[in-house]
């Protein structure tokens, strides 16, 4: 990329500079030297009707002589570089200002009628010569002589092309200056563009490879404040969101292999050990429980696992109803009354009001039920109270379940609605949670967008707090 960029750059750099001279050099020549030649005819046929009205009318109104205004043209000569000629009608040059004396008489064939009328009808002619008399082509310009309405004749003044030539690559040389040093300008603009621009972008790309190989400790280093910045700030947090999915996946793949190999290895060791007659046939049934419990504990993490996926592919589809929450309640508290008596542990609902009813997915919300008095269960002491509440406020009902057990640590409340996240398995009254409880009940509230929030102090238990819709008759 940084090469294709740069050969754009180099190529725009070099079209504007061949571009610009070639527009300079043949076009804006070709002005330059029309303009000056415009300007020179100007000056030639002002300088002719100047002469011919002040020095040659006198001279055939026999107010001056021929050798006083011989030295008048001379020293006009002398002042302007030209050449002056003074020729009668018939073409014959009278006066001649570089000639050493009157040149009356002198026939001067090439000014031919023809040569006259082009001359006049045009006020100049460039390019002339005369062989002999001018070796060097000469702009001319001529003004007719009159006197008492009569004409006289005309006043030639010439003047050398090489002069005008000369004051032209005078001005080209001024302006092939001009364009070195703007080309030099350029070539420092064109550089500030690449640092500017391209610069940034191969450092972005070199970069972004380099996490693209998982190398996300790699700094994007950008000291300009514009938009590159913003760009590769952009990049840098997408590379870090990466990177924590990348983490997120390992973590995954560990406790999920954890998650599964524990249960399955006590399933193969029992089985293997009933298969070959290691436990004897009176023992079987106690080790076939434990496959069994095993075995679901198998089937729920499979279970939960499938939800999570679900939601994430289809996102959570609600069925919503109205119902009451609190005989939901009750139900779902009956499924747990083996385990709780087995623990020790009382399950005490509270309701604000005899019947509360909702508007909600009841199948999604007694699964939020279950997994949150699960979860209570697993953390509390034996003889102790977990108590389930519903209060009516405005238009919502607060649902809430609240153990005494262990709590839950600071630095774990902001991760427990983590997949796969445990705070500290060795805390736990029993190791057959997944960790994944948390996480499909904050998909399920947040899908009916709601809030599901929890306080916890360590040591004196967590309370566990949803919202839901009252619904309306």
């Amino acid at each position: 990329m940084k090469h294709r960029a740069l050969f754009k750059l180099i190529a725009c750099y070099l079209i504007a500079s061949i571009t610009m001279f070639v527009l300079l050099n043949y076009f804006g020549a070709k002005r330059l030297n029309q303009r000056i030649l415009q300007e020179k005819v100007d000056m030639l046929s002002e300088e002719a009707q100047m002469i011919a009205e002040e020095y040659v009318t006198p001279y055939y109104r026999d107010a001056t002589k021929l050798s006083d205004m011989m030295v008048q043209l001379r020293s006009v000569d002398r002042l302007l570089g030209t050449r002056i000629w003074i020729i009668n009608t018939s073409g014959l040059v009278l006066v001649d200002s570089e000639a050493t004396s009157a040149a009356k008489g002198t026939n001067v064939d090439y000014v031919t009628p023809n040569f006259l009328d082009r001359l006049l009808e045009n006020g100049y002619l460039s390019d002339v010569t005369f062989q002999k008399l001018m070796q060097d082509e000469m702009l001319v310009a001529a003004h007719p002589i009159y006197t008492t309405y009569r004409l006289r004749g005309y006043v030639f003044v010439f003047l050398p092309m090489q002069e005008i030539r000369k004051v032209g690559n005078q001005y080209l040389d001024i302006v092939n200056i001009c364009y070195l040093i703007f080309q030099l300008v350029l070539l420092g603009i064109f550089t500030a563009i690449y640092w500017i621009t391209i610069e940034p972008v191969r450092r972005m790309t070199k970069v972004t490879k380099e996490y693209a190989r998982g190398h996300f400790n790699v700094p994007m280093k950008l000291h300009s404040h514009d938009d590159y910045r913003e760009l590769a700030e952009a990049i840098k947090f997408m590379a870090d969101q990466f990177h924590g999915v990348d983490e997120a996946q390992k973590k995954f793949i560990s406790n999920i292999s954890h998650d599964f190999r524990s249960p399955l290895t006590s399933i193969k060791g029992y089985a293997e050990a009933i298969a070959d007659g290691t436990i004897p046939p009176e023992m079987q049934k106690k080790y076939l429980d434990i496959i069994l419990f095993e075995t679901e504990r198998l089937t729920k993490l499979t279970t939960n696992l499938l939800t999570l996926n679900s939601f994430e592919n289809t996102g959570v589809i609600l069925d919503i109803v109205s119902f009451d929450i609190n005989e939901v309640i009750r139900k779902t508290a009956l499924t747990f009354e083996g385990i709780c008596t087995k623990k020790k542990i009382t399950l005490s609902l509270v309701f604000s009001a005899e019947e509360s009813f909702v508007d909600a997915d009841m199948g999604k919300i007694q699964q939020v039920l279950y997994n949150l008095i699960d979860n209570a269960i697993k953390f509390s002491n034996a003889d102790s109270t977990i108590d389930i509440k519903t209060e009516e406020k405005g238009s919502k009902v607060f649902v809430s379940v609240k153990d005494h057990g262990i709590g839950i640590p600071k630095d774990s409340i902001n991760r427990i609605w983590d997949r796969f996240y445990k705070s500290d398995l060795s805390r736990g009254k029993d190791k057959k949670g997944t960790g994944l409880g948390l996480s499909i009940a904050k998909e399920i509230i947040q899908a009916h967008k709601e809030n599901i929030t929890v306080v916890s102090t360590e040591g004196a238990g967590a309370e566990f707090t949803f919202t839901l819709q009252k619904a309306v008759f």
